[in-house]
C-alpha cells in the first residue's frame, strides 16, 4: 500500500496558477461545488484558504465544519484531494497580509482586480490527502524543478561566508542569486523603523541602480514582507500597478524632485520579497522578480528564505564589527580643492541635499553629508570614524538598530552615481574620509 504523500510534497498544486475546487455540505445534506482561488500551504498539517464572499460555500462551512478541495499541479495535471476541517478565520496578520498580496496577482492575472476582495484567511486542518487516480503530463525540461537547489544554496552561502565588509556582502549576495540561481532582477533594502520606510542600498538586473529609493512600510509585496515579517510571493501577475511598484505619497509640488525612481520591472509577473530578520529584528528585504510567470515557486521561497537569514546575520554581524575603529595609521594631508565652486544646499525639514540644485539624497543620510560637509568647512577635516556619527546627537540615529554602515554605505554609492565632485572612501574599519574634487559652498535653507 502507498503511504499517503505528505503536504509539503504536493506544493506545486498550491500555487494559486488554476483554481481549487471547494466541495461543501450543509446541515441538511444538501452538498455545494465552488471554486475557491487561494489554498495556501501554512504548515505540514495546515492550508488557509480565502475567504472573499458571503455566499453557500461560506454557510455551509460555519455550519458544518468539514470539506474537500481538489487541487490540481499546473505543470504534471495530477490531482490530489484534500480532506479539511474548518478551525478559524484570520482578518489580520502575516498570513492574511500574505494572502491579500497573492490574491491581487491572481486577480490581475484574472482580469478581476475590482471583483476578488479577501475579507479573510480561512485556516484548515488537513485530515487526509487522496491522491486522485489518473495519468498526469510529461513536465518539459523548462517546467522541472531546479535539480540542485540545495546546491546552488551551498554556493551562494560560501561566497557570503567570505566577505568582511557590507558592500561587498551585499555584491555578492546578488552576484550569486544570478550566477547559481538564475535570479535575474534583484534588489535588497534596509528598513528605516523610525521613518516607516525601506531604502534601496544595492540592485541588480536593471537599467538604473535605484539606490536609495525608497518604499513605505506595508506598501507592496515589499512593504508587506517587511511590515508583517514573513515572505510575500506572487507567482503570475500582468499588471505592474497592482501590489508591484509602491506609489510614494506627495509632500508637495517639488516632491517629484526628492524622489530616486523605483529600478523595478514595468512588468512582473513573478515577483518574492523575504524579510531580512535577525535575532528577531527586521533589518531590511531580499527582492526578486521576473518577467515570465511561475519562476518563484516553494522551493525557490525555501532557498530565499536560508539565503535572506544568513545575510541578515551577517548584516548584524559587519555593522557590530564598525564599532570597533581601527587605529589611524595617518590622516592624508588635504590639498585645497581647486575649480569653481559646488553649490551644497541643504533642508533642515528633511535634511535633504541639494548638488548644484540636483537631488541628492535625503534623511539621516543627508544629514551625515552635512555634518561632513561643515565640518570640513570649518576646520579643514578629512578623516571622521563611525563612533563619532553614532554619538553626534545632530543625526538623530535611533538608540538600537541604526544601521550606520548601510545609511553610508547609500551614502557612497549615492556619490558616485551622481557625478558631484564630493566622494565618500572607507580608510579602514569604522573609518572613513570626505574627498572634494571642487571647493563646496554651502547654505542652510529655512524650508
Amino acid at each position: 500500500m502507498n503511504a499517503e504523500p505528505s503536504l509539503r510534497s504536493i506544493r506545486a498544486c498550491l500555487e494559486g496558477a488554476i483554481p481549487a475546487i471547494m466541495a461543501t455540505c450543509a446541515p441538511d445534506g444538501t452538498p455545494n461545488v465552488a471554486y475557491i482561488s487561494q489554498v495556501v500551504y501554512v504548515d505540514e498539517q495546515h492550508v488557509a484558504l480565502s475567504f472573499q464572499f458571503f455566499n453557500k460555500t461560506r454557510a455551509n462551512i460555519l455550519a458544518n465544519p468539514h470539506a474537500n478541495v481538489l487541487v490540481l499541479d499546473p505543470v504534471t495535471a495530477r490531482c490530489h484531494r484534500l480532506h479539511l476541517r474548518y478551525l478559524r478565520t484570520e482578518t489580520e496578520g502575516a498570513l492574511f497580509e500574505r494572502m491579500r498580496a497573492q490574491l491581487a496577482g491572481i486577480a490581475s492575472h484574472s482580469g478581476m482586480e475590482g471583483v476578488f476582495e479577501l475579507r479573510g484567511s480561512d485556516l484548515y486542518a488537513v485530515e487526509r490527502i487522496e491522491p486522485v487516480p489518473g495519468e498526469g503530463l510529461a513536465p518539459s525540461p523548462a517546467q522541472l524543478p531546479r535539480a540542485d537547489l540545495l546546491g546552488a544554496v551551498r554556493l551562494c552561502s560560501q561566497r557570503l561566508a567570505r566577505c568582511t565588509a557590507l558592500g561587498e556582502l551585499l555584491q555578492a549576495l546578488l552576484k550569486g542569486l544570478h550566477e547559481h540561481l538564475d535570479v535575474r532582477h534583484a534588489l535588497v533594502l534596509m528598513l528605516d523603523a523610525q521613518a516607516g520606510q525601506l531604502y534601496t542600498v544595492a540592485s541588480h538586473g536593471y537599467a538604473r541602480s535605484g539606490v536609495g529609493s525608497e518604499i513605505k512600510l506595508g506598501q507592496g509585496v515589499i512593504g508587506v514582507a517587511a511590515r508583517e515579517a514573513t515572505p510575500v510571493r506572487i507567482s503570475h501577475m500582468t499588471h505592474a500597478a497592482l501590489y508591484s511598484h509602491a506609489i510614494r505619497s506627495s509632500l508637495g509640488p517639488e516632491a517629484a524632485a526628492h524622489d530616486i525612481p523605483y529600478p523595478g520591472l514595468a512588468a512582473p509577473h513573478s515577483q518574492l520579497a523575504v524579510p531580512l530578520i535577525s535575532c528577531g529584528r527586521t533589518l531590511g528585504v531580499l527582492f526578486v522578480e521576473s518577467p515570465l510567470d511561475l519562476q518563484f515557486r516553494y522551493p525557490e521561497e525555501d532557498a530565499l528564505v536560508a539565503l535572506a537569514g544568513q545575510l541578515a546575520a551577517a548584516i548584524d554581524l559587519l555593522q557590530s564589527a564598525e564599532d570597533f575603529t581601527e587605529p589611524l595609521a595617518g590622516t592624508a594631508t588635504a590639498q585645497a580643492p581647486q575649480g569653481l565652486p559646488v553649490r551644497v544646499r541643504h533642508f533642515a525639514v528633511n535634511d535633504s541635499i541639494f548638488v548644484n540644485d540636483t537631488y541628492l539624497i535625503k534623511g539621516v543620510a543627508g544629514a551625515i553629508l552635512w555634518k561632513l560637509l561643515r565640518d570640513h568647512a570649518r576646520t579643514g577635516r578629512q578623516d571622521f570614524s563611525n563612533r563619532e556619527l553614532r554619538l553626534d546627537p545632530c543625526l538623530r540615529l535611533p538608540g538600537v538598530a541604526d544601521n550606520l554602515e548601510a545609511r553610508l554605505l547609500l551614502l557612497q554609492r549615492r556619490l558616485h552615481e551622481s557625478g558631484t565632485g564630493i566622494h565618500l572612501e572607507k580608510t579602514g574599519r569604522g573609518r572613513l574620509r570626505l574627498c572634494l574634487d571642487a571647493p563646496a559652498q554651502l547654505e542652510e535653507m529655512a524650508g
